[in-house]
C-alpha cells in the first residue's frame, strides 16, 4: 500500500508494455518467453493497482500494427492471450475487477472474441477496478470508428452536425464512461505513445522507464505514482 494520499493518486493509469522481445533477446531466450514473462508482469500490475486503489487500468496489449510481426509470433501471442484470459477469469471476478476490451475485437480469432465477450459479461457488475486491455487497437482507428457512427447518425437525421461535441465523441470511444488517463507509463526506454489513446491522453502526465516490461514490479508503479503526485497539473491554465 502506497502512502501517497488517495486524492493525489491517478484515477486512471495507462501502460505501454514495451520490451518483451528485447528482454528475451538480452537473456538469450525465444521471443515467446519474453511475452510469457510479460504476462506475469501484468498480473503483478493488476494486483498493485488493487492495492493502491487505482480505479482504472488500461494496458496496450496488441496494437493494430502488431499484425505485421512474423506470423509464428502472432499465433503464439494469440494462444498465450487465450490461455491468460481463460486462466484469469475466476480471479478477476472474485476480486471485483470489471474487464473491457478496447479495439476492433471482431477482427480477432473467434476463440479470443468469445473469451472477451464472456469475461466482459461475467464482470460487468464489478466495481473495484476497471481493467481494460487494448487488443487489435489503434488510436487513429478508434477515432475513425467513432466518427463513422456519428456520421451515420447525422446522415439518418437523428443528429445535427452542431450537436457533435467533445463529450459526445468521447462517449463513442471504446473508453466511453471512463475517466481519461491521468498517468501514462511506458517501459522499454522509448519515449512515444505509439497510436495509443490519442484523444484520451490530451492532458495525461507521462513517465518513461528504461526497464523492459517483464522487469516491471509494484515498486516501479508506486514510484511512477509518486512522481505523478508531485507534478503540477494545470490543464492549460495559469498558475
Amino acid at each position: 500500500m502506497t502512502n501517497v494520499p488517495l486524492e493525489k493518486r491517478p484515477r486512471h493509469i495507462a501502460i505501454v508494455m514495451d520490451g518483451n522481445r528485447r528482454w528475451a533477446r538480452r537473456h538469450f531466450l525465444p521471443r515467446i518467453e519474453g511475452h510469457r514473462r510479460g504476462v506475469k508482469a501484468v498480473r503483478r500490475t493488476v494486483e498493485a493497482c488493487l492495492a493502491f486503489q487505482i480505479s482504472t487500468l488500461t494496458l496496450y496489449t496488441f496494437s493494430s500494427e502488431n499484425w505485421n510481426r512474423p506470423q509464428e509470433e502472432v499465433a503464439s501471442l494469440m494462444n498465450l492471450l487465450a490461455i491468460h484470459l481463460r486462466k484469469e477469469m475466476d480471479d478477476l471476478i472474485s476480486q471485483g475487477v470489471r474487464f473491457r476490451a478496447l479495439g476492433r475485437i471482431a477482427e480477432l480469432p473467434a476463440e479470443i472474441q468469445q473469451l472477451v465477450r464472456d469475461l466482459e459479461e461475467r464482470t460487468r457488475t464489478n466495481t473495484t477496478l476497471d481493467f481494460n486491455i487494448a487488443l487489435n487497437y489503434g488510436g487513429r482507428q478508434e477515432l475513425v470508428d467513432a466518427v463513422r457512427v456519428l456520421a451515420g447518425e447525422v446522415a439518418a437525421g437523428r443528429l445535427a452536425p452542431e450537436g457533435i461535441t467533445e463529450d459526445l465523441l468521447s462517449a463513442h470511444l471504446t473508453t466511453g464512461g471512463q475517466p481519461d488517463p491521468d498517468l501514462l507509463i511506458r517501459t522499454g526506454g522509448e519515449q512515444r505513445i505509439s497510436n495509443f489513446l490519442l484523444w484520451q491522453m490530451a492532458y495525461t502526465e507521462m513517465v518513461f522507464l528504461p526497464i523492459f516490461w517483464p522487469e516491471f514490479e509494484a515498486s516501479h508503479l508506486e514510484a511512477a505514482i509518486r512522481e505523478y503526485a508531485n507534478r503540477d497539473r494545470r490543464f492549460g491554465a495559469a498558475r
